[in-house]
């Protein structure tokens, strides 16, 4: 069905409008994830790590696929490649409702294993992007192809960790959160009610999601911005509104854990994506003569997650206040791949 034509101001507000829906359903899958967890029985990283960041992805995955269908190869990697640096910085934001940096709180090593794979995922696609893609199969990209088999090496890897580590950090905070209220009648329901529950907020996320890039394209357009401006910030900011809300929400009520491998685990679907948009994309490998915004995009990644890995590392950091040293220096380098990304444009 074709959506009718609106004004720039009129383009905004819808989007205004669909950024607040998924912000919504997004806050409310973060609780039911934690009830899941808990009448489950599962460990809180991993229900982050598999199944929450999967979800709060669906506007990454509805607004990619449905940008390599129209062919719009700088719509799909800014995206993509631009919502990272956005995603980690959001684990920043969170510090304020945390009780300290919120990197010192998890117990195992996994989060830490999650910071490396991504920055080898990252650091992948960053050479193939500067090698260019030298195989060609079906219009697919061999190097796609490698992106996809890694993260499946790397999801492998991780589950198997999570309930095997070779070594745990010593002389951690206490991790007692702050008492919050959860949502009123989850812990009393039914776990068809829960289940169904989450199902509903997914397909929220995902319709919305898909007007979400319907918007974006036409502000783009509207607002003589340019794809790859819009893609790499407002798209980026909008699609990434689950993460940030289920993230807060999970801080609040203390599943800290929960929160750190929901933003990694996302980021590493936002490189597996590259393999589908590539398929997807038929104008030819999907990563070949790319802008200088995308490697931009993935140097900004590579050094917020290098942050954060340290972070996760070094455990008795510099804070001010509430916030640890990594989570400002996260911060800030967002804000400066803004302004780096508005000078490329």
């Amino acid at each position: 069905m074709q959506m009718p034509v609106t004004s720039l101001l009129q383009s905004m507000a819808f989007f205004a409008l669909s950024a607040t829906c998924v912000w919504i359903a997004g806050a409310r899958l973060a609780f039911l994830a934690d009830a899941l967890a808990d009448r489950f029985r599962l460990a809180k990283s991993l229900v982050g790590l598999l199944l929450l960041s999967l979800a709060t992805s669906l506007p990454e995955i509805a607004t990619t696929l449905t940008a390599a269908v129209q062919q719009s190869q700088d719509l799909v990697l800014n995206n993509l490649f631009g919502g990272i640096a956005l995603q980690t910085a959001i684990l920043a934001m969170a510090d304020f409702w945390a009780r300290g940096p919120i990197t010192n709180y998890p117990r195992k090593t996994n989060h830490a294993l999650e910071a490396i794979l991504l920055v080898l995922l990252l650091s992948v696609t960053l050479v193939i992007i500067n090698l260019g893609e030298t195989i060609v199969v079906a219009g697919v990209g061999i190097g796609s192809l490698c992106i996809a088999i890694i993260y499946g090496g790397a999801i492998w890897l991780l589950r198997r960790y999570n309930d095997n580590s070779d070594w745990v950090p010593v002389d951690l905070p206490d991790p007692d959160p702050l008492a919050f209220p959860a949502p009123t009648g989850l812990a009393e329901a039914p776990d068809t009610s829960l289940i169904w529950q989450a199902i509903a907020a997914c397909l929220a996320i995902l319709v919305f999601g898909l007007l979400l890039v319907l918007f974006a394209d036409r502000i783009a357009d509207q607002s003589g911005l340019g794809t790859g401006f819009i893609g790499v910030t407002l798209l980026a900011a909008a699609t990434s509104l689950p993460e940030l809300s289920t993230s807060i929400a999970a801080v609040r009520i203390g599943a800290y854990t929960m929160a750190i491998s929901n933003i990694f685990g996302s980021n590493l679907i936002m490189l597996v994506l590259v393999f589908p948009a590539d398929i997807l994309f038929r104008a030819g490998p999907i990563l070949q003569n790319t802008s200088h915004m995308v490697s931009l995009a993935l140097g900004f990644g590579l050094t917020v997650t290098s942050i954060y890995l340290i972070g996760l590392i070094v455990r008795r950091k510099p804070r001010f206040r509430m916030f640890g040293l990594d989570s400002i220096l996260v911060l800030l380098t967002f804000l400066a791949s803004l302004a780096a990304y508005y000078h490329v444009r």
